[in-house]
Protein backbone atom coordinates (compact mmCIF):
# COMPACT_ATOMS: atom_id res chain seq x y z
CA UNK A 1 0.00 0.00 0.00
CA UNK A 2 1.38 3.39 -1.08
CA UNK A 3 0.32 6.96 -0.38
CA UNK A 4 1.57 8.86 -3.41
CA UNK A 5 1.89 12.64 -3.55
CA UNK A 6 1.75 13.98 -7.11
CA UNK A 7 3.38 17.35 -7.77
CA UNK A 8 4.54 19.33 -10.79
CA UNK A 9 7.88 20.67 -9.51
CA UNK A 10 7.63 23.67 -11.83
CA UNK A 11 4.62 25.04 -9.91
CA UNK A 12 5.91 24.24 -6.41
CA UNK A 13 7.77 27.07 -4.71
CA UNK A 14 10.32 28.58 -7.07
CA UNK A 15 9.87 25.71 -9.47
CA UNK A 16 13.23 24.07 -8.81
CA UNK A 17 14.46 20.63 -7.73
CA UNK A 18 16.10 22.35 -4.76
CA UNK A 19 12.69 23.37 -3.36
CA UNK A 20 12.33 19.76 -2.28
CA UNK A 21 14.29 19.67 0.94
CA UNK A 22 13.85 18.39 4.49
CA UNK A 23 11.00 20.84 5.23
CA UNK A 24 9.06 19.68 2.19
CA UNK A 25 9.65 16.01 2.97
CA UNK A 26 8.72 16.41 6.62
CA UNK A 27 5.49 18.00 5.44
CA UNK A 28 4.74 15.01 3.20
CA UNK A 29 5.54 12.56 5.96
CA UNK A 30 3.04 14.34 8.19
CA UNK A 31 0.42 13.05 5.74
CA UNK A 32 1.86 9.52 5.79
CA UNK A 33 3.09 9.89 2.20
CA UNK A 34 5.37 7.08 1.09
CA UNK A 35 6.23 8.14 -2.49
CA UNK A 36 6.48 11.36 -4.50
CA UNK A 37 5.44 11.44 -8.15
CA UNK A 38 7.52 14.25 -9.62
CA UNK A 39 5.45 15.03 -12.70
CA UNK A 40 7.11 16.63 -15.70
CA UNK A 41 10.77 15.94 -14.94
CA UNK A 42 11.94 14.42 -18.24
CA UNK A 43 12.80 17.03 -20.87
CA UNK A 44 9.80 17.97 -22.97
CA UNK A 45 9.42 20.12 -26.07
CA UNK A 46 9.31 23.86 -25.45
CA UNK A 47 9.46 26.97 -27.59
CA UNK A 48 8.45 25.18 -30.79
CA UNK A 49 5.51 26.13 -33.06
CA UNK A 50 3.61 22.93 -32.27
CA UNK A 51 3.97 23.19 -28.47
CA UNK A 52 0.78 23.62 -26.48
CA UNK A 53 1.20 26.48 -24.03
CA UNK A 54 4.40 27.84 -22.60
CA UNK A 55 6.61 26.07 -21.49
CA UNK A 56 4.60 23.14 -22.89
CA UNK A 57 3.31 19.72 -21.98
CA UNK A 58 5.29 17.25 -19.86
CA UNK A 59 3.87 14.56 -22.14
CA UNK A 60 5.61 15.76 -25.30
CA UNK A 61 9.03 14.25 -24.59
CA UNK A 62 11.90 15.72 -26.58
CA UNK A 63 14.86 14.01 -24.92
CA UNK A 64 14.24 10.91 -22.81
CA UNK A 65 17.75 11.05 -21.33
CA UNK A 66 17.56 14.58 -19.98
CA UNK A 67 15.59 16.64 -17.46
CA UNK A 68 14.04 20.06 -18.00
CA UNK A 69 16.69 22.79 -17.65
CA UNK A 70 14.19 25.17 -16.05
CA UNK A 71 13.95 22.87 -13.01
CA UNK A 72 17.62 23.32 -12.12
CA UNK A 73 19.31 26.18 -10.26
CA UNK A 74 22.22 25.71 -12.64
CA UNK A 75 20.80 24.39 -15.93
CA UNK A 76 24.17 23.03 -17.06
CA UNK A 77 24.21 20.79 -13.97
CA UNK A 78 20.56 19.77 -14.14
CA UNK A 79 21.16 16.02 -14.11
CA UNK A 80 23.39 16.30 -11.06
CA UNK A 81 20.65 18.31 -9.36
CA UNK A 82 18.07 15.66 -10.23
CA UNK A 83 20.24 12.89 -8.81
CA UNK A 84 20.62 14.92 -5.61
CA UNK A 85 16.81 15.26 -5.50
CA UNK A 86 16.50 11.48 -5.72
CA UNK A 87 19.06 11.11 -2.93
CA UNK A 88 17.28 13.61 -0.67
CA UNK A 89 13.93 11.91 -1.27
CA UNK A 90 15.39 8.54 -0.34
CA UNK A 91 17.11 9.95 2.74
CA UNK A 92 13.69 11.15 3.87
CA UNK A 93 12.40 7.57 3.55
CA UNK A 94 10.30 8.27 0.45
CA UNK A 95 10.23 6.68 -2.99
CA UNK A 96 10.70 8.54 -6.28
CA UNK A 97 8.19 8.11 -9.10
CA UNK A 98 8.48 9.83 -12.49
CA UNK A 99 6.51 9.72 -15.73
CA UNK A 100 7.09 7.15 -18.45
CA UNK A 101 5.22 7.97 -21.65
CA UNK A 102 5.32 4.83 -23.82
CA UNK A 103 2.70 5.89 -26.39
CA UNK A 104 4.22 9.02 -27.89
CA UNK A 105 7.07 11.51 -27.99
CA UNK A 106 7.46 15.05 -29.36
CA UNK A 107 7.84 15.55 -33.12
CA UNK A 108 11.47 16.56 -32.54
CA UNK A 109 12.43 13.57 -30.38
CA UNK A 110 15.33 11.61 -31.83
CA UNK A 111 15.58 9.04 -29.03
CA UNK A 112 12.91 6.69 -30.31
CA UNK A 113 11.53 5.55 -33.71
CA UNK A 114 8.17 7.26 -34.25
CA UNK A 115 5.29 7.44 -36.67
CA UNK A 116 4.24 10.57 -38.56
CA UNK A 117 0.86 10.89 -36.83
CA UNK A 118 -0.59 11.43 -33.36
CA UNK A 119 -3.54 10.07 -31.38
CA UNK A 120 -6.59 12.26 -30.79
CA UNK A 121 -5.79 15.99 -30.67
CA UNK A 122 -2.35 15.50 -29.13
CA UNK A 123 -0.78 17.47 -31.97
CA UNK A 124 2.37 18.15 -29.95
CA UNK A 125 3.23 14.43 -30.08
CA UNK A 126 4.01 11.63 -32.51
CA UNK A 127 3.15 8.02 -31.80
CA UNK A 128 5.99 5.61 -31.00
CA UNK A 129 6.46 3.07 -33.81
CA UNK A 130 6.32 -0.32 -32.11
CA UNK A 131 6.44 -2.08 -35.46
CA UNK A 132 10.13 -1.22 -35.35
CA UNK A 133 12.08 -3.54 -33.00
CA UNK A 134 14.45 -0.66 -32.28
CA UNK A 135 11.59 1.15 -30.54
CA UNK A 136 11.23 -1.79 -28.13
CA UNK A 137 14.93 -1.74 -27.35
CA UNK A 138 15.04 2.03 -26.90
CA UNK A 139 11.96 2.18 -24.67
CA UNK A 140 13.38 -0.54 -22.42
CA UNK A 141 16.76 1.18 -22.28
CA UNK A 142 15.04 4.41 -21.20
CA UNK A 143 13.42 2.78 -18.16
CA UNK A 144 16.69 1.11 -17.20
CA UNK A 145 18.48 4.46 -17.55
CA UNK A 146 16.20 6.15 -15.01
CA UNK A 147 16.14 3.13 -12.73
CA UNK A 148 19.92 3.42 -12.71
CA UNK A 149 19.52 6.99 -11.47
CA UNK A 150 17.64 5.68 -8.43
CA UNK A 151 14.06 6.12 -9.61
CA UNK A 152 11.77 3.69 -7.75
CA UNK A 153 8.71 3.71 -9.97
CA UNK A 154 7.07 4.88 -13.16
CA UNK A 155 3.61 6.25 -13.75
CA UNK A 156 2.97 4.91 -17.24
CA UNK A 157 0.89 7.19 -19.44
CA UNK A 158 -2.04 5.91 -21.55
CA UNK A 159 -0.97 2.27 -21.47
CA UNK A 160 -4.03 1.05 -23.35
CA UNK A 161 -2.70 2.73 -26.52
CA UNK A 162 0.54 0.72 -26.36
CA UNK A 163 0.94 -2.90 -27.57
CA UNK A 164 0.34 -5.10 -24.51
CA UNK A 165 3.02 -7.52 -25.67
CA UNK A 166 5.57 -4.74 -25.39
CA UNK A 167 4.40 -3.75 -21.90
CA UNK A 168 4.64 -7.33 -20.63
CA UNK A 169 8.14 -7.71 -22.12
CA UNK A 170 9.22 -4.35 -20.71
CA UNK A 171 7.97 -4.89 -17.15
CA UNK A 172 9.30 -8.43 -16.86
CA UNK A 173 12.67 -7.37 -18.26
CA UNK A 174 13.04 -4.42 -15.91
CA UNK A 175 11.97 -6.40 -12.86
CA UNK A 176 14.63 -9.02 -13.49
CA UNK A 177 17.21 -6.29 -12.84
CA UNK A 178 15.20 -4.09 -10.44
CA UNK A 179 12.68 -6.32 -8.64
CA UNK A 180 11.36 -3.51 -6.47
CA UNK A 181 10.47 -1.13 -9.31
CA UNK A 182 6.81 -0.02 -9.28
CA UNK A 183 4.81 0.27 -12.50
CA UNK A 184 1.61 2.34 -12.28
CA UNK A 185 -0.71 2.15 -15.26
CA UNK A 186 -3.06 4.88 -16.41
CA UNK A 187 -5.87 2.64 -17.64
CA UNK A 188 -9.53 3.44 -18.25
CA UNK A 189 -11.26 0.28 -19.45
CA UNK A 190 -12.29 -1.81 -16.46
CA UNK A 191 -12.36 -4.86 -18.71
CA UNK A 192 -8.58 -4.48 -19.01
CA UNK A 193 -7.84 -4.33 -15.30
CA UNK A 194 -7.32 -8.04 -14.71
CA UNK A 195 -5.14 -8.53 -17.75
CA UNK A 196 -2.94 -5.51 -17.04
CA UNK A 197 -2.32 -6.64 -13.46
CA UNK A 198 -2.25 -10.43 -13.68
CA UNK A 199 -0.75 -10.87 -17.15
CA UNK A 200 1.19 -7.71 -18.04
CA UNK A 201 2.57 -7.20 -14.53
CA UNK A 202 1.51 -3.70 -13.47
CA UNK A 203 1.75 -3.14 -9.72
CA UNK A 204 -0.99 -0.51 -9.56
CA UNK A 205 -3.72 0.71 -11.91
CA UNK A 206 -5.80 3.86 -11.82
CA UNK A 207 -9.34 3.02 -10.75
CA UNK A 208 -10.60 6.06 -12.62
CA UNK A 209 -13.44 4.29 -14.43
CA UNK A 210 -14.47 2.58 -11.22
CA UNK A 211 -14.27 4.25 -7.84
CA UNK A 212 -13.36 7.76 -9.06
CA UNK A 213 -16.27 7.95 -11.49
CA UNK A 214 -18.69 6.49 -8.94
CA UNK A 215 -17.61 8.93 -6.21
CA UNK A 216 -17.86 11.87 -8.58
CA UNK A 217 -21.39 10.83 -9.58
CA UNK A 218 -22.37 10.49 -5.90
CA UNK A 219 -20.99 13.94 -5.03
CA UNK A 220 -22.07 15.85 -8.14
CA UNK A 221 -25.22 14.07 -9.28
CA UNK A 222 -26.64 12.40 -6.18
CA UNK A 223 -25.93 8.88 -7.44
CA UNK A 224 -26.36 5.97 -5.05
CA UNK A 225 -23.64 5.09 -2.58
CA UNK A 226 -24.46 1.46 -3.36
CA UNK A 227 -22.12 1.88 -6.34
CA UNK A 228 -19.13 1.81 -3.99
CA UNK A 229 -20.13 -1.72 -2.99
CA UNK A 230 -20.75 -2.68 -6.62
CA UNK A 231 -17.30 -1.49 -7.64
CA UNK A 232 -15.65 -3.38 -4.77
CA UNK A 233 -17.53 -6.55 -5.67
CA UNK A 234 -16.57 -6.27 -9.33
CA UNK A 235 -12.87 -5.84 -8.54
CA UNK A 236 -12.70 -8.67 -5.98
CA UNK A 237 -9.08 -9.70 -5.42
CA UNK A 238 -7.80 -6.92 -7.72
CA UNK A 239 -8.77 -4.25 -5.20
CA UNK A 240 -5.33 -3.98 -3.48
CA UNK A 241 -3.81 -3.37 -6.93
CA UNK A 242 -5.84 -0.22 -7.49
CA UNK A 243 -4.68 3.38 -7.11
CA UNK A 244 -7.53 5.53 -5.82
CA UNK A 245 -7.73 9.32 -6.02
CA UNK A 246 -10.02 12.33 -6.10
CA UNK A 247 -7.61 14.54 -8.06
CA UNK A 248 -4.73 14.36 -10.49
CA UNK A 249 -3.40 16.60 -13.25
CA UNK A 250 -5.98 15.35 -15.77
CA UNK A 251 -9.03 15.82 -13.56
CA UNK A 252 -10.82 18.88 -12.23
CA UNK A 253 -9.88 20.08 -8.78
CA UNK A 254 -12.30 18.76 -6.18
CA UNK A 255 -12.87 22.21 -4.68
CA UNK A 256 -13.52 23.84 -8.05
CA UNK A 257 -17.07 24.79 -9.13
CA UNK A 258 -16.81 22.14 -11.85
CA UNK A 259 -16.55 19.36 -9.23
CA UNK A 260 -17.74 19.63 -5.62
CA UNK A 261 -17.22 23.36 -5.17
CA UNK A 262 -16.39 22.74 -1.51
CA UNK A 263 -13.17 21.11 -0.34
CA UNK A 264 -14.77 20.09 2.95
CA UNK A 265 -17.08 17.63 1.18
CA UNK A 266 -14.15 15.36 0.31
CA UNK A 267 -13.91 13.36 3.53
CA UNK A 268 -16.51 10.61 3.06
CA UNK A 269 -15.03 9.96 -0.39
CA UNK A 270 -11.47 10.02 0.96
CA UNK A 271 -12.39 7.59 3.74
CA UNK A 272 -14.12 5.22 1.32
CA UNK A 273 -11.15 5.32 -1.06
CA UNK A 274 -8.30 5.17 1.46
CA UNK A 275 -9.64 3.14 4.39
CA UNK A 276 -12.05 0.58 2.97
CA UNK A 277 -10.09 -1.90 0.97
CA UNK A 278 -6.31 -1.62 1.21
CA UNK A 279 -5.82 0.11 -2.14
CA UNK A 280 -3.06 2.66 -2.59
CA UNK A 281 -4.00 6.33 -2.65
CA UNK A 282 -2.85 9.43 -4.52
CA UNK A 283 -3.04 13.06 -3.36
CA UNK A 284 -2.49 15.89 -5.86
CA UNK A 285 -0.45 18.80 -4.51
CA UNK A 286 -2.73 21.48 -3.09
CA UNK A 287 -5.73 19.19 -2.81
CA UNK A 288 -5.22 18.93 0.94
CA UNK A 289 -5.71 22.69 1.39
CA UNK A 290 -8.55 23.14 -1.08
CA UNK A 291 -6.77 24.34 -4.23
CA UNK A 292 -9.58 25.10 -6.72
CA UNK A 293 -7.56 26.22 -9.78
CA UNK A 294 -9.48 29.47 -10.38
CA UNK A 295 -6.72 30.52 -12.77
CA UNK A 296 -7.08 27.32 -14.80
CA UNK A 297 -9.54 26.15 -17.43
CA UNK A 298 -12.69 24.56 -15.99
CA UNK A 299 -11.09 23.80 -12.66
CA UNK A 300 -7.86 22.21 -13.85
CA UNK A 301 -4.39 23.39 -12.88
CA UNK A 302 -2.62 23.85 -16.21
CA UNK A 303 0.16 21.45 -17.17
CA UNK A 304 0.90 23.49 -20.31
CA UNK A 305 1.54 27.03 -19.05
CA UNK A 306 3.59 28.80 -16.43
CA UNK A 307 1.16 29.18 -13.57
CA UNK A 308 1.27 29.96 -9.87
CA UNK A 309 -1.90 28.65 -8.21
CA UNK A 310 -2.58 30.95 -5.27
CA UNK A 311 -3.46 28.30 -2.70
CA UNK A 312 -0.48 26.18 -3.70
CA UNK A 313 1.73 29.23 -3.21
CA UNK A 314 0.32 29.70 0.27
CA UNK A 315 0.87 26.03 1.03
CA UNK A 316 4.51 26.28 -0.01
CA UNK A 317 4.94 29.32 2.26
CA UNK A 318 3.35 27.38 5.11
CA UNK A 319 5.72 24.45 4.56
CA UNK A 320 8.68 26.85 4.69
CA UNK A 321 7.61 29.08 7.58
CA UNK A 322 4.62 27.54 9.35
CA UNK A 323 2.59 30.57 8.27
CA UNK A 324 0.50 31.61 5.30
CA UNK A 325 -2.60 29.40 5.48
CA UNK A 326 -5.96 30.73 6.64
CA UNK A 327 -7.73 28.97 9.50
CA UNK A 328 -10.19 27.10 7.28
CA UNK A 329 -7.34 25.70 5.16
CA UNK A 330 -5.39 24.66 8.23
CA UNK A 331 -8.48 22.85 9.48
CA UNK A 332 -8.79 21.06 6.14
CA UNK A 333 -5.12 20.08 6.20
CA UNK A 334 -5.47 18.79 9.75
CA UNK A 335 -8.31 16.51 8.70
CA UNK A 336 -6.27 15.18 5.76
CA UNK A 337 -3.41 14.42 8.12
CA UNK A 338 -5.71 12.72 10.57
CA UNK A 339 -7.28 10.53 7.90
CA UNK A 340 -4.06 9.43 6.21
CA UNK A 341 -2.28 8.90 9.52
CA UNK A 342 -4.79 6.10 10.12
CA UNK A 343 -3.08 4.09 7.41
CA UNK A 344 -0.21 3.50 9.84
CA UNK A 345 -2.61 1.38 11.88
CA UNK A 346 -2.21 -2.28 10.83
CA UNK A 347 -5.99 -2.73 10.94
CA UNK A 348 -6.15 -0.43 7.88
CA UNK A 349 -2.83 -1.13 6.20
CA UNK A 350 -2.97 -4.93 6.54
CA UNK A 351 -6.39 -5.93 7.83
CA UNK A 352 -9.51 -7.41 6.26
CA UNK A 353 -12.64 -5.48 5.36
CA UNK A 354 -16.34 -6.22 5.64
CA UNK A 355 -19.02 -4.19 3.88
CA UNK A 356 -21.85 -3.56 6.35
CA UNK A 357 -24.30 -1.84 4.00
CA UNK A 358 -26.28 -4.96 3.06
CA UNK A 359 -27.32 -5.68 6.64
CA UNK A 360 -28.20 -2.10 7.59
CA UNK A 361 -30.52 -0.99 4.78
CA UNK A 362 -33.56 -0.87 7.10
CA UNK A 363 -31.78 0.49 10.19
CA UNK A 364 -33.31 3.70 11.49
CA UNK A 365 -31.08 6.61 10.49
CA UNK A 366 -29.10 4.63 7.90
CA UNK A 367 -29.76 5.74 4.32
CA UNK A 368 -28.41 3.10 1.91
CA UNK A 369 -28.33 5.74 -0.83
CA UNK A 370 -26.17 8.17 1.20
CA UNK A 371 -24.36 6.17 3.89
CA UNK A 372 -21.51 3.72 3.49
CA UNK A 373 -20.46 1.59 6.47
CA UNK A 374 -17.73 -1.00 6.79
CA UNK A 375 -15.60 -2.84 9.33
CA UNK A 376 -11.82 -3.27 9.23
CA UNK A 377 -10.30 -5.99 11.40
CA UNK A 378 -6.99 -7.75 11.97
CA UNK A 379 -5.78 -10.49 14.30
CA UNK A 380 -2.94 -8.97 16.27
CA UNK A 381 0.16 -10.91 17.41
CA UNK A 382 -0.12 -12.46 20.87
CA UNK A 383 -3.79 -11.49 21.11
CA UNK A 384 -6.67 -13.95 21.05
CA UNK A 385 -9.10 -11.55 19.42
CA UNK A 386 -8.86 -9.29 16.41
CA UNK A 387 -8.83 -5.55 16.61
CA UNK A 388 -11.82 -4.07 14.84
CA UNK A 389 -12.70 -0.59 13.61
CA UNK A 390 -16.07 0.60 12.34
CA UNK A 391 -16.09 3.34 9.69
CA UNK A 392 -19.17 5.26 8.59
CA UNK A 393 -19.18 7.64 5.59
CA UNK A 394 -21.94 10.18 5.12
CA UNK A 395 -22.52 11.58 1.60
CA UNK A 396 -25.37 13.86 2.62
CA UNK A 397 -26.10 17.36 3.90
CA UNK A 398 -27.50 16.08 7.21
CA UNK A 399 -25.74 14.59 10.25
CA UNK A 400 -27.05 11.23 11.41
CA UNK A 401 -27.15 8.92 14.42
CA UNK A 402 -27.76 5.21 14.01
CA UNK A 403 -27.36 1.77 15.52
CA UNK A 404 -25.30 -0.34 13.12
CA UNK A 405 -25.92 -4.09 12.89
CA UNK A 406 -22.92 -6.43 13.00
CA UNK A 407 -24.31 -9.63 11.46
CA UNK A 408 -24.00 -13.17 12.77
CA UNK A 409 -21.77 -14.39 9.95
CA UNK A 410 -19.22 -11.71 10.87
CA UNK A 411 -19.35 -12.54 14.57
CA UNK A 412 -19.07 -16.25 13.71
CA UNK A 413 -15.40 -15.70 12.95
CA UNK A 414 -13.47 -16.93 15.99
CA UNK A 415 -11.38 -13.78 16.28
CA UNK A 416 -14.52 -11.59 16.09
CA UNK A 417 -16.80 -13.53 18.40
CA UNK A 418 -16.46 -10.80 21.01
CA UNK A 419 -18.15 -8.19 18.81
CA UNK A 420 -21.54 -6.85 19.93
CA UNK A 421 -24.49 -7.36 17.63
CA UNK A 422 -25.19 -3.62 17.46
CA UNK A 423 -23.06 -0.48 17.72
CA UNK A 424 -24.20 3.12 18.14
CA UNK A 425 -22.40 5.66 15.97
CA UNK A 426 -22.96 9.18 14.70
CA UNK A 427 -21.55 11.04 11.71
CA UNK A 428 -21.57 14.65 10.55
CA UNK A 429 -22.75 15.94 7.20
CA UNK A 430 -20.24 15.16 4.43
CA UNK A 431 -17.94 13.51 6.92
CA UNK A 432 -16.80 10.14 8.21
CA UNK A 433 -16.58 8.59 11.66
CA UNK A 434 -14.15 5.99 12.95
CA UNK A 435 -15.03 3.92 16.02
CA UNK A 436 -12.54 1.49 17.55
CA UNK A 437 -14.58 -1.38 18.97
Amino acid sequence: MEVIYQVLPRIWGKGKFSDWDSKAFNYLKSQNVSAVWYTGVIRHASGRPYVKGDPGSPYSIEDYHDVNPYLADVPEKRMEEFVRLVRRTHQAGLKVIIDYIPNHVSPDCTDVPKCDYCDYDWTDTRKVDYSNPEAWRKMLEIVLYWAGKGVDGFRCDMVELVPPEFLKWLISGVKKLYPGIIFIGEAYEKSNYRRYIKDLGFDLLYDKSGLYDYLRAIICNGASVRNITRNWQSLQELQPDMLNFLENHDEQRFASPWFAGNAGKAFPALAAGALFNGASYMIYAGQEVGEAAPEGVEGRTSIFNWTKPETLEKLWRYVRTGKGLAAERLKLLSKYRELFSRLSDPVFSEGFNYDLCWCNSVVLGFDPEKHFAFLRYKRMPRKRKAEAVLVLCNFSDSPSEMRINLPEDLRAKKELAWLPSKVDIGVGAWDYSVLHL
